[in-house]
Order: C-alpha cells, then structure tokens, then sequence
C-alpha cells in the first residue's frame, strides 16, 4: 500500500506507507505475450504487441492540480495556477499498447539481451524470484541453463501477468529491443468501435540506442518513427480524453468510466475479485472494474497454486515480519484485460493493475536532489485506492530507483508507437 499526504499530493509524490519511506513519486491478443521461437540470422524471439489507435489530433488539454478532485479547463480557471499542470492535449495521431507488457515478454526479452545470464545490465534482480518472494517472484533464474534460456516465466500464471519491477532505464531497454528489432508484420483491425494494429517483431539484443540513448540520462526520443514509451500527455489522452465529448471537459475522472469530479471515490469503478490461485479476474461481469484497493474492501490478490497461502503471507526478502507484511504488501496484479473494461481509445487496464512509466521528464519534488533524471509515472495501482486513478494523479519517480527495483511490485510498463513503422525493416 502507499499513500499520498497532504502536502504529498500537492508535489505529486506518492510515500510508501509502513516505514518504507521514501519517494515513490508518484491474449486477449492485445500486447499479451505471444512469444514465438527465435527467429533467424541470431535475432531475438518474436512477440506479438497491439495497439490502439489514438486520432483527434490536437485536442484540448485540461488542467490539474497533482492528486486532488477537480479537473479545469485551463489552469487559469484553476484556484492554484502556481502548482497546476496542463495535460492531455497531443498534437498527432499515435498509437499505444492495448495492454501492459506482460512477464512472457518480458522474460523474451531478457533472454534476448542476456543469453549468457550475466545480468551486466542489471535488467533483474533475486527478489523477482518465486523462492525469494513467493507471492511476487515473477521470474526465476537458472545459472546453469543454455544460452538464451537463463530466464524463465516462474509458473504460466505469471505468464500472463503485467510485468512489474521496472524501472524507466529497463522500460527503455525493452523499448529499443523493440526499435532494434525487425518488424516481421503489421496488421490493422476493428472491434467495438476501436482501431488496433497488432505488431510481431523480432527482438533485438542491442538496446543501449535506439529510441532511447541510454549513454545520456535525460534521453529524450531520438526518432519520429518507432516504439515508444508514452508521453504524459500521450497517457493521459488515451485514457481519459472521450473523442465524442463525454465526461468534464471531454475527459473522464477514471479510465474506465466518466465518473463524476468533486464526489471522492463514489463513482469510481468496481475493484476486481481475482481467482485465489491464479490471479484471473472473476467478477468481469462487474462493470466497470479495475484491479485497485478501494476503501474498505479487500485488496485484489493471489497466491500461486505451487504454495501453501501461508507461505505467500509471510515469506518475503525484505524480513519483514507477517503483520508488517500483511499490512505493506496486500494487493497484486491480475491477468492483463482480465478487467474487460475499456478506456475512451480501447485500451484496457489503464486503471489500477500496475503503474505505468511515460517518457516524460520533470523536476524532481521540493527539497529532492536535482542530479537523478526523475519521470512521471501514471495508472493507478492494485494496491492503492482508487484517487491514484484520477488524471490529477501525475505520479514522479528517479529513472533509476534501485530501491523500488527491489521492493516494489506494481510497477509496469506500456509501449507506444509514433509514425509509421514498415514490415521487414528494422526501423
């Protein structure tokens, strides 16, 4: 769990609760892993992305005053134009992952930028084990496992699951494994009065430049044609930003549902019930839902089947002890889309499940070092309440928090695409 002050609101931190304190500032085929064998001439396994369309170019931007109940259609109108920010408005046509990265892509990653295990990139860590974090441990690592196999998915549970300990600098990598990569096909299709486009790709192992050069920390994007991480603004639009005028301003108060600003969480949407043993959503009937921790209901959560709920309830790297950790480390994600209810765009799970890193550089909060390159992170997340959904919830965060690498499960990640990639290119 984590909790915004009051003050914390209004820089736009989030402060982890329970003596972890510091700054956490904050298929379906669509963009589950559909990871394929690899591919030939020693280029990486191929996955399977979609995206949604996101047109209205040049829409209206609204205000927000970080993490508080009121959305203004300028920051003039607002009653604090010093800490309003101005969001939302994007000038082009892009697109953005219909779901969250997910473990099985993630794990086809890292096998295809670490064959040798070596880990000099620092893209895992032990506490992303099921032995060292039962309840968690999304991933396991055998040190004795053939090239390009040293990773591995920890139980098909988690196959399905967002990935969730990235921070921004292992986002950008997989985003250039992407770029990198060769586009092997690109399809168009419709549904539910959505636009998708549906990506495979042959990652690549290169991923120090690319979209991102990660020899500059402030790397911003290099190229007009390729994956992305989102924008803020580019987040923000797809999940709130109603192109037939619904909600405040054309803006929804919740990914999922137009909500009404100025009533708290009364109209917020449904949180999720998750199958015990393998994290799937049960209650999808439900709508509209998200995976959240809404006010006096329990958190969504699991545990894999390979466990005894016990040990899922006390066994965790951090020594912690069981009233600690029950109380800290109450929520996990569920199955990507499991939810079913989507944005104004067609994107689904934008609301609670994982928070979600953008692109996006900003200053760090008051009285916080200048040095760290620190990004806005956005989404919501299954074991926060339901305001952290809100578009005035512009989370921030150090690119590089090892900390929260280690200690922190509910941090994601969704691709973008700008421009127009071509099939059998590499872009």
């Amino acid at each position: 769990m984590y909790v915004v002050s009051r003050r914390t609101r209004r820089s736009g931190s989030v402060v982890a609760a329970c003596g972890l304190s510091v700054l956490l500032t904050a298929s379906l085929t669509a963009g589950s892993a559909a990871a394929g064998p690899p591919a030939s001439g020693g280029e990486g396994t191929v996955i399977t992305l979609t995206t949604v369309k996101v047109g209205a170019p040049g829409n209206p931007s609204v205000g927000v005053v970080p993490f508080t109940d009121a959305l203004y259609r300028s920051c003039a109108d607002s009653p604090s134009p010093s800490t309003c920010q101005t969001v939302g408005g994007v000038r082009h046509p892009y697109e953005i992952g219909r779901l969250e990265v997910t473990v099985a892509q993630w794990v086809a990653f890292l096998n295809t930028a670490d064959p040798e295990g070596r880990n000099r990139l620092r893209l895992y860590d032990e506490t992303e084990s099921s032995s060292a974090w039962p309840k968690y441990g999304q991933i396991n690592f055998s040190s004795t496992a053939g090239r390009g196999r040293h990773y591995s998915v920890a139980f098909p549970e988690w196959a399905d699951k967002p990935y969730a300990f990235s921070d921004f600098l292992r986002a950008a990598r997989f985003v250039n494994s992407l770029y990198n990569g060769r586009l092997i096909s690109e399809r168009s299709s419709s549904g539910g009065g959505f636009a998708y486009v549906t990506y495979q790709v042959a990652l690549s192992s290169r991923t120090e430049r690319g979209m991102y050069d990660l020899a500059r920390p402030n790397t911003t994007r290099t190229a007009r044609t390729g994956f992305v991480l989102p924008s803020q603004d580019e987040w923000i639009k797809a999940a709130y930003y109603d192109p037939r005028g619904g909600g405040t301003y054309s803006y929804w108060k919740y990914p999922t549902n137009p909500g009404v600003f100025g009533d708290g969480d009364a109209t917020a949407p449904n949180p999720t019930v998750l199958n015990p043993t393998t994290g799937d959503v049960t209650n999808a009937a439900t709508q509209p839902l998200a995976s959240y921790h809404a006010s006096g209901k329990p958190a969504p959560s699991w545990c894999p089947a390979q466990f005894q709920p016990d040990v899922c309830s006390t066994v965790n790297p951090l020594g912690l002890d069981p009233i600690l950790y029950a109380d800290v480390y109450q929520a996990s994600v569920s199955t990507v889309g499991g939810a079913r209810t989507t944005s104004p765009w067609g994107t689904l799970d934008q609301g609670g499940n994982a928070v979600e890193w953008t692109d996006t550089i900003t200053p760090p909060p008051f009285g916080q070092s200048s040095m760290r390159v620190w990004r806005r992170l956005h989404g919501g997340v299954s074991n926060a309440p339901a305001y952290q959904m809100w578009p005035s919830a512009v989370g921030l965060q150090p690119q590089d928090n090892v900390f929260y690498n280690h200690t922190y499960p509910w941090l994601g990640i969704r691709i973008g695409v700008i421009g127009d990639p071509r099939p059998g290119s590499r872009q």
